[in-house]
Parts: C-alpha cells; sequence; structure tokens
C-alpha cells in the first residue's frame, strides 16, 4: 500500500476555505479532513472533535512541549495547531489528508513534508471578503479590522503555494480542489 499524500487549504479567514473543505468532505469521502486544536473558545454551533479539539493553553502547551503538533501558529491572540499522530496514522495507511490551517502553519508543514501539496483559497475581490468577515456576525468590529489586516499579510504567501483557488463559486472552486487532489495523488502512485 503506497503513502497517502497531504492536502493543505489555506488561506485568509473569509475566503471560505472551510466551506471549500466541507463541501470536499462530502464529495470525496475517501478523504480525510484533520481536526485542528485551538485555545480559542468555541463559536455557536461548533462541537469538540468535530469542528476543533478546544484545549486550554495549558493543555497546549503541554502537547506543544512533547512534540505532538505538526504544526501550530498563534493567531489573533489564540494558538492553533495540528496534531501529528492522526495525520501520520491515516497517511500511512494510504488515505489522502486535508489540513485546513493557516498560512504560518501551512508553511511549516510544507517545511515538514515535502511532498505535501499546498493550495491557497482567495475570495474573487478584497470587497467581498470585507463583506464575508463582517457578514458572519462572530467578531466585533475591531476583531474584523484585525482579521483584514492579517489577510492583507497573508496574501502576501500566494506565491509559495503550488495552487490559488479563486473562491467565487462554491461548487466550481470545490470542483477545482477536487481535480488538484486527484491529479497530486495519481501523480504519487506513479
Amino acid at each position: 500500500m503506497s503513502r497517502g499524500r497531504l492536502f493543505i487549504v489555506s488561506g485568509p479567514s473569509g475566503a471560505g476555505k472551510g466551506t471549500l473543505v466541507e463541501a470536499l468532505a462530502r464529495e470525496m469521502p475517501d478523504v480525510w479532513v484533520s481536526v485542528s486544536a485551538t485555545t480559542r473558545p468555541p463559536r455557536p454551533g461548533e462541537i469538540e472533535g468535530t469542528h476543533y479539539f478546544f484545549l486550554t493553553p495549558e493543555e497546549f502547551s503541554a502537547r506543544l512541549d512533547s512534540g505532538e503538533f505538526l504544526e501550530w501558529a498563534e493567531v489573533h491572540g489564540n494558538r492553533y495547531g495540528t496534531l501529528r499522530g492522526p495525520v501520520e496514522r491515516r497517511l500511512a495507511g494510504g488515505v489522502q489528508v486535508i489540513l485546513e490551517i493557516d498560512p504560518q502553519g501551512a508553511m511549516q508543514v510544507k517545511g515538514a513534508v515535502d511532498d505535501s501539496v499546498l493550495v491557497f483559497v482567495v475570495a474573487p475581490s478584497w470587497d467581498e471578503l470585507t463583506r464575508r468577515l463582517k457578514g458572519r456576525g462572530s467578531e466585533s468590529e475591531e476583531q474584523v479590522r484585525v482579521r483584514l489586516g492579517t489577510a492583507e499579510r497573508e496574501m502576501g504567501f500566494a506565491d509559495d503555494y503550488d495552487y490559488v483557488v479563486i473562491n467565487d463559486d462554491v461548487a466550481r472552486a470545490t470542483g477545482e480542489i477536487m481535480s488538484i487532489i486527484r491529479s497530486a495523488s495519481a501523480e504519487k502512485e506513479t
């Protein structure tokens, strides 16, 4: 059995990467979507172990100190990270794995996993990104302003990715990422 391939779907807040990854999970049930850990509190409707593993700052630090994270970053005052064990087990079992992470984490994984495939998701315009962030209603005006500042910096990472996908239509963008996954997986088989 050949080893699975790691796909990183990343981009600024509001680009719609979460929506695309949810669609990918429905369309490609044989692909495993990793669940990240975070120190931020759950948003309304988020479920422990489904959306994130919600850790206290102390729990996160202990796991970080014991080398359990493949990548991690501090974003907007909270820590986020991908636990190494579940990802490595799936890859070793021949499963294709998707990580939905921020650009800081993506650059860490790119350095650690040579054959990872990086996909950068962007909104069709800056105005649309702003509209999406404000439309969430889960952050204050100040938090939206900070996220927009971060998004502006993160756009500079796009050239470091293998692919850039414009999320102007969920079905179209999902199909584009599915094609990337299929092509890269087949390439690894040869």
